[in-house]
């Protein structure tokens, strides 16, 4: 099947070439052109359709096929996925083989990456999964920030060919790399650079299954910030690292928000929009729609979670040193955060909303140590742990490879000296295992 697809001789194309070769004296080859151009109508007739809002796969191929044979075909189908499930707008494809338009087969799509095949048999209908095809490339990407980050990444040239949605996938890679050095919703200033190496999974359709950051660089108002993937056990849950190996993780998060907008700091006296009066605002406000997920900045054990007078629906968690940090004016719970649940860095605990005393849509998030309330955009926080000197020699050689990668990438900042500085590292420390 896979030669008839990739270029072997279908029938009617062999036996033209048994007359072109007859026709021709022994050792003799024909001209080019002798023998006119056979058409070949394609083996099936394919038909795509829609299922729509409220009906049901059986009631989509009625008429189709005999009760019988769509009871035969709805059982095979149950043995991967639920007929009554189905989301309207999935995508259903009859095939027809011709010239009889016998139905032989239907694919089910029942997500980007899986696809249910049926296919009619002489005793009825078999089913099985299929999923997605996907290939593994490299992006090399750099540019120069012009107004927010968001434009620069969404609109850069090289990008054209993805997806909106995939570059917006981007962006949010680089803001989860660079999080704890960088709060991108206040401190990305015109002039700022990127550059970076992501590799992707992508499907036929030229959308991203999944993609990880191999290095980045971004120079913020003049500092110059590295990040390289090192994965020591090649398990997938590896972590990020500057050039001298220390992590680029916090023990919080700078912000409980993705990529947000900051209406209100942490001040002694600000006036208040619904009491109308001037006190103190001891946390930070992040404007953002209802609904918007809300994530716990470190790990830790939820100490509150309900109703907390002005604060509305809150969540509080308790965290290791003396920390506490507090979420408040959600508009719901995420399903299992209740009091003693352990959540980690990043995990969704709630949604954004207006509860208590608030005048839109907004999440107010304050930092505590020891009981009392400090800064969440001024604390230092303590760096999570460095490469493991076990793995040294490897990372030095990963680091060496992937800095390079991001040197072969036109603009930016000083990557070339960082390379140097890379590869003297990676010397002195081959000189000092050197028995001589």
């Amino acid at each position: 099947m896979s030669r008839s697809r990739t270029g072997g001789l279908g029938p009617s194309v062999a036996v033209a070439a048994a007359i072109a070769a007859s026709s021709c004296g022994v050792g003799e080859v024909p001209d080019v052109g002798l023998l006119d151009a056979v058409y070949a109508p394609p083996a099936e007739t394919v038909r795509i359709y829609s299922l729509g809002n409220g009906q049901t796969l059986g009631e989509l191929l009625d008429g189709t096929m005999s009760a019988n044979e769509q009871a035969s075909l709805l059982l095979s189908f149950r043995e991967h996925a639920s007929p009554r499930r189905m989301r309207p707008g999935t995508e259903i494809t009859l095939r027809y083989l011709r010239p009889d338009e016998w139905l032989r087969g239907i694919d089910v799509a029942m997500s980007r990456d899986e696809t249910v095949r049926l296919t009619r048999g002489p005793i009825g209908w078999s089913s099985r999964i299929v999923s997605t095809p996907v290939f593994v490339d490299t992006l090399f990407a750099s540019g120069e920030i012009e107004s927010v980050l968001w434009n620069a990444v969404v609109g850069n040239p090289v990008l054209g060919g993805m997806p909106v949605s995939d570059r917006n996938r981007l962006i949010d890679h680089l803001d989860r790399v660079f999080q704890w050095q960088v709060d991108f919703s206040r401190q990305i200033r015109v002039g700022d650079t990127y550059r970076f190496v992501f590799e992707r999974e992508v499907r036929p359709d030229g959308s991203m299954r999944a993609g990880r950051l191999l290095a980045a660089e971004l120079v913020n108002s003049g500092t110059l910030y590295h990040a390289i993937w090192f994965d020591p056990n090649d398990d997938g849950e590896g972590s990020y690292f500057d050039l001298d190996g220390e992590s680029v993780r916090r023990a919080f998060l700078l912000r409980p928000l993705a990529y947000r907008r900051i209406s209100s700091r942490f001040t002694a006296a600000r006036f208040h929009p619904v009491l109308n009066r001037w006190r103190a605002h001891r946390g930070v406000d992040y404007a953002a729609d209802r609904g918007t997920e809300v994530m716990a900045t470190s790990d830790g054990v939820v100490i509150h979670r309900g109703w907390d007078g002005s604060f509305g629906n809150s969540v509080e968690i308790r965290h290791p040193n003396g920390f506490v940090t507090r979420y408040a004016h959600l508009s719901s719970f995420r399903r299992g955060v209740v009091v003693g649940t352990r959540v980690k860095q990043g995990d969704i605990i709630g949604y954004v909303g207006m509860t208590g005393l608030a005048s839109g849509n907004h999440l107010h998030y304050e930092m505590l140590r020891a009981g009392r309330q400090i800064d969440p955009l001024s604390v230092d926080l303590p760096a999570g742990d460095p490469v493991p000197a076990e793995d040294r020699m490897r990372w030095l050689t990963e680091r060496n490879v992937r800095m390079s990668l991001l040197e072969s990438i036109p603009g930016g900042g000083p990557v070339r000296e960082a390379v140097v500085e890379v590869q003297e590292d990676a010397q002195n420390a081959a000189a000092q295992r050197s028995p001589w």
